[in-house]
């Protein structure tokens, strides 16, 4: 049974993390595994994507804004990035952003949120850029 619920928890974990993050960029993640961080990656499916993000009480809205004023706050600036770009499917919007950066600079400090405030002016720029060119492909 214990086997069944793992199994379970990463193949919800797998579909989360793709609704959230995307199918590209959870290939590549895939694509670049290794057998060393393979149990990893297995990790994080399960315990991050399939119990975490999977659960019910908070929408993925409200989880998104959480997560990314907690890795603004922890200084994780890739994972900043990748979170704001994930906004595009969790429907926080670029004022949730600003919300959730904001809380960073009272509760953390205002030098961590000016980081992150630019890592997300980035990443929300290089979205706009990006998304003409998403239209034409449809």
């Amino acid at each position: 049974m214990a086997d069944a619920n793992k199994t379970n928890r990463f193949e919800g974990g797998m579909k989360t993390r793709r609704e959230v993050l995307g199918n590209a960029h959870v290939d590549r993640a895939q694509a670049a595994s290794t057998p060393f961080d393979q149990p990893f990656q297995t990790l994080i499916t399960e315990s991050a994507w399939g119990t975490v993000w999977a659960g019910s009480h908070w929408t993925k809205r409200e989880r998104s804004m959480v997560t990314i004023a907690l890795l603004a706050a922890l200084g994780h600036d890739e994972e900043v990035a990748m979170h704001v770009r994930a906004t595009a499917n969790t429907g926080a919007t670029e004022e949730d952003i600003r919300e959730a950066l904001m809380h960073v600079a009272i509760y953390a400090g205002v030098p961590a949120a000016n980081h992150a405030f630019k890592i997300a002016k980035n990443a929300l720029a290089e979205m706009r850029a990006a998304s003409p060119r998403e239209e034409e492909k449809k």
